[in-house]
């Protein structure tokens, strides 16, 4: 394929970093979209022979899987179906990017963190996840790494687009329709907006970019890649509500007024030094991201 850009199969192009990841990964080589609802290419990517058979055709020089079951309080009902797809279609892709000697980039998450501490988490921390959704988001990470083929896993948190479903769209909502709504205030993060991943993304791969494929040589491994700053879930509603100018009130809550099916971690902050110091990337502060993606949005209404 000499003078031909490299193919880059992107599992999960219709979710909201899989959407973003489209457009910023396709200047770096060839996109082909494989996922569910008018992708190029329809795939169930728990159906390993369909799985195989793809990426053996498009002959990819580099698997990107931004597919996630990311409902993090119906997997504690639906355990078996969280794994399938956090972990053991991690593991094929590891396994079948080992094989073709293709790199593979993994998303995973903040959740596979227990929130006890007060620093940013950072790479080599223990892992100690609190609900089904982090322990197969785990699995996922160290199957890939077990699968001797060449990985990032990329872990990100709070993420919010102006697609998808995200506690953006979900406040703007609430926001409009009521007088007053209740957000978590005992729970950090870093808000981080998807096309900034995104972008995030296309410039770490630009510095791994050998010839006519990728080359991660002493570069694999897990890097946090989040916005910086921190922020409870009613700072980031509220400043949602005074980006969109809407007079609702935002209550202050604890998580045991709102309980839920699933435990969160009360700090998910991602210390992300590594990537800055590997690649020169940082995603900027997340009021600023949000800033972006509320401009987005009004000029989309």
């Amino acid at each position: 394929m000499s003078g031909q850009p490299p193919r880059i199969l992107l599992f999960g192009p219709r979710g909201q970093l899989g959407w973003e990841l489209r457009r910023t990964l396709s200047t770096l080589g060839e996109v082909v979209s494989a996922g569910r609802g008018g992708a190029d290419h329809l795939l169930d990517i728990t159906d390993l022979p369909a799985l195989e058979t793809l990426v053996k055709r498009v002959e990819p020089q580099l698997l990107v899987n931004a597919t996630a079951y990311t409902a993090v309080d119906r997997a504690e009902s639906e355990p078996e179906l969280a794994r399938r797809v956090n972990a053991d279609a991690v593991a094929w892709l590891g396994e079948l990017g080992r094989a073709l000697d293709c790199p593979v980039i993994h998303y995973s998450t903040d959740y596979v963190f227990s929130g006890k501490g007060r620093r940013p988490w950072r790479e080599e921390d223990e892992p100690a996840p609190l609900s089904v959704y982090g322990h197969t988001k785990l699995e996922g990470e160290q199957r890939l790494a077990a699968s001797g083929a060449r990985y990032l896993v990329l872990r990100l948190a709070w993420v919010y687009g102006a697609r998808g479903s995200n506690f953006l769209l979900t406040m703007r909502r609430l926001m409009k329709e009521r007088a007053r709504i209740g957000v978590v205030a005992d729970q950090f993060g870093a808000p981080t907006w998807a096309r900034q991943i995104a972008e995030a993304s296309a410039q770490i791969l630009a510095r791994c970019r050998e010839g006519e494929g990728f080359s991660l040589q002493g570069r694999e491994g897990i890097y946090h890649l989040a916005a910086a700053g921190k922020a409870s879930w009613h700072q980031f509603a509220e400043a949602i509500r005074e980006g969109l100018a809407l007079p609702c009130e935002v209550q202050a809550i604890g998580t045991r007024d709102y309980p839920t099916p699933a435990r969160r971690p009360a700090w998910s902050v991602l210390d992300c030094d590594k990537a800055w110091r590997t690649f020169g990337v940082r995603i900027p502060h997340w009021r600023q991201g949000l800033a972006l993606c509320l401009e987005e949005l009004a000029c989309r209404q």
